[in-house]
Formats: C-alpha cells, sequence, structure tokens
C-alpha cells in the first residue's frame, strides 16, 4: 500500500487548476480501486492498525518523556513559568514526530509534508516576529532574574510593582493601583532600574539657604536632623555638605541612607521637617526672583 496517499508533487510547469483537479479525482480512483482488492485491503488494514499501534505507544513514550524533563528541570530549579512553557513545546515536537512516524506507516510521502510543514512554520515565524522577540525576551528575564515578583522596578517607558512575568509579557501594577502589561521585548531592549534590588537606598536632597543666614547654624540643623531620626542609618554615614553656592541660595546636599522600605515615609518626613525647621529658626528658603529697574529717561 506504499504510495496509496503520495502527496501530489508539481514538476516543471506549474499545473493548472483543471489538472491538478484530475490528479485529485485519479488519486480516489485510485483508492477505491485498491479497496475492491481483497489483498490491497487487507494490507491497508493493517498499515492502519500499524498506525494506531504507533499513535498510542508513541503519545505514551512522549508522556513519559515530558514527565522526566519536568523533573530535571524541577531538580535545577528552573523557573516554573519557563519549566511549564519548555515541557508543552517538547511535548508538541515530539507529538509532531509521533504523527509523521504514523503517517509513513500509512505510506503517506512525509518527506513532501514536512516540508510544506516547513514552508509554513517559516511563514508564520515571519508573521510572528515579535512576539517570538517577545518570548525570546521573556525566557532571557527568567534565566538572568533582572527582577522578581514583588520588585519595584522602572522599564521600557513604565514604572510599577512586578505582578507576573510571563513568556510573553510582564504584568505591573502603579502606585495608584493601575495595570500594566508591558511586552518583554521592550523591557530587554532598554535600561532596567530596579528599586528593590538592593535593601538600602540614598536618599538624595537638596536644601537651599539664603546668603543671610548664618551657614554654620544651618548646617547644624540639618546635621542633627538626620542623626536624629531612628530610621536613618548609621553605616553608611549620612552626609550634609555645602554642594553649590547658587544664583539664588547656597545649596546643602542631605544624603541619609535608610532601608528600601522607609525611602519614600523618610524622604517626605526629611522634606516637612526641613521646612518646619527654617521656619522656627528664622532660616529663608530662597527663591527665584528678578529685580526691574525702571529708569525714565529725559530729554
Amino acid at each position: 500500500m506504499n504510495g496509496l496517499f503520495l502527496l501530489a508533487q508539481n514538476e516543471g510547469t506549474p499545473e493548472t487548476a483543471g489538472q491538478t483537479t484530475q490528479r485529485l479525482l485519479q488519486s480516489i480512483q485510485d483508492y477505491v480501486q485498491a479497496f475492491m482488492d481483497p489483498e490491497k485491503a487487507a494490507a491497508f488494514a493493517g498499515n492502519v492498525l500499524a498506525a494506531i499501534a504507533i499513535y498510542i505507544v508513541g503519545k505514551i513514550v512522549v508522556r513519559i518523556l515530558t514527565g522526566l524533563l519536568e523533573k530535571v528541570m524541577t531538580r535545577a530549579k528552573v523557573d516554573a513559568t519557563l519549566a511549564s512553557f519548555l515541557s508543552n513545546i517538547s511535548q508538541y515536537v515530539l507529538i509532531t514526530f509521533v504523527i509523521l512516524m504514523a503517517l509513513e506507516s500509512l505510506g503517506v510521502n512525509t518527506t513532501s509534508l514536512a516540508a510544506i510543514m516547513g514552508a509554513a512554520g517559516l511563514a508564520v515565524g515571519f508573521a510572528l516576529q515579535s512576539s517570538l522577540s517577545n518570548f525570546a525576551s521573556g525566557v532571557m528575564i527568567i534565566l538572568f532574574k533582572p527582577f522578581r515578583v514583588g520588585n519595584f522596578v522602572e522599564a521600557a517607558g513604565a514604572s510599577g510593582t512586578v505582578e507576573a512575568i510571563s513568556i510573553f509579557s510582564t504584568l505591573m501594577r502603579t502606585g495608584d493601583n493601575k495595570q500594566i502589561i508591558v511586552p518583554n521585548g521592550s523591557i530587554y531592549g532598554g535600561n532596567i532600574i530596579n528599586y528593590s534590588a538592593k535593601s538600602t537606598r540614598r536618599i538624595d536632597m537638596v536644601v537651599g539657604c539664603g546668603y543671610g543666614d548664618d551657614l554654620r547654624a544651618v548646617k547644624a540643623f540639618l546635621t542633627i536632623l538626620v542623626e536624629s531620626d531612628e530610621r536613618i542609618l548609621k553605616d553608611p554615614a549620612p552626609v550634609v555638605a555645602v554642594s553649590e553656592l547658587g544664583d539664588n541660595s547656597v545649596n546643602f546636599v542631605v544624603r541619609p541612607w535608610v532601608n528600601s522600605v522607609d525611602y519614600w515615609i523618610v524622604l517626605w518626613d526629611l522634606n516637612e521637617r526641613v521646612k518646619l525647621g527654617f521656619d522656627e529658626r528664622g532660616f529663608n528658603i530662597p527663591y527665584p526672583q528678578r529685580d526691574v529697574h525702571i529708569h525714565q529717561a529725559t530729554g
């Protein structure tokens, strides 16, 4: 029965629609005539049983192999999302080979079929370039872990807390509880700022005072302010220093270190306490100003 279901192959000049139809009708006629021959019918039945057996046994083997693959990846501590995806892909590929083997036992020209599938796969690949880029980036993110679920990150023009990392996209939640779905290709192709990667962060503040204020008194106040806050770490030691003699003010840099979870609340508290402390001590917080002098022309 080999050759009973041979796929039509065009040789030389392309066939017209009528020629293709005629070839198809001839194949159907050959198929019917083959069943009228008892010997060929029996051989075909045997081939069908063999194909069914190959498919059933192959499916069992595929299930065993994919199960072993999952166990190996679990022991290797591969990310669960990536492990599940690779396991499913492996299962589909192996099942495809099993189906081709079953068709081969029926006499199907699997070489031509494989060529058609390859061409179709190439066309699909071109159509899904962006999706494949997101997939590759997702694998890299899962493998190298530039961030994890729960981290606050800034990437691809978006910032928020990472809620989920999938193969094709990353789910973020903003501070005002909006959900952002960011393609992994956009994330891995640019800079990634992970604010949660380290356990401590430095607060960078610039505090300006007037040129008429007592510089030493202002510095002493800012130093006491950061040293008296229990949430500010002693090591590294906070920095309070004059950084610039500006156009309108003398600018101090105030740089205390805090635990990452305390960053925002300490920053907000320091801003408030600086303003209140300046008001109590009579220090000025200058703002840009311009003097305009009008001269009246005579003559």
